[in-house]
């Protein structure tokens, strides 16, 4: 009966270190916080392929726990504006950094 008892122990000892490990930091996503960040990205490069005045060959969009950065070389002072607007659009997106520079 003891063993028992110790298996059950060491079950829940694992299952709550393991559960643990997916726990975020302020430098780690957290795997849910992961996958959110991966659908945030998506949703912002099909937000810019649908604008006519982006290209979005030029614009790298990488999301960190909501917090988009947008990357790479424009043409225009408007298209950088437009990329800004149009991410800061997209549900789920809490900020915006804008990192482009201008062609």
């Amino acid at each position: 009966m003891t063993s028992i008892k110790l298996f059950r122990v060491l079950f829940v000892a694992a299952m709550l270190a393991s559960a643990a490990g997916c726990a975020g930091t302020p430098q780690k996503e957290a795997t849910g916080e992961y996958a959110d960040d991966t659908l945030i990205t998506t949703k912002v490069k099909a937000a810019i392929l649908h604008s006519p005045a982006l290209k979005v060959a030029e614009i790298n969009v990488e999301t960190f726990k909501g917090t988009v950065q947008l990357s790479g070389f424009v043409r225009s002072r408007d298209a950088m504006n437009e990329a800004v607007r149009v991410a800061s659009g997209v549900k789920g997106v809490k900020a915006v950094s804008n990192d482009m520079r201008l062609k």
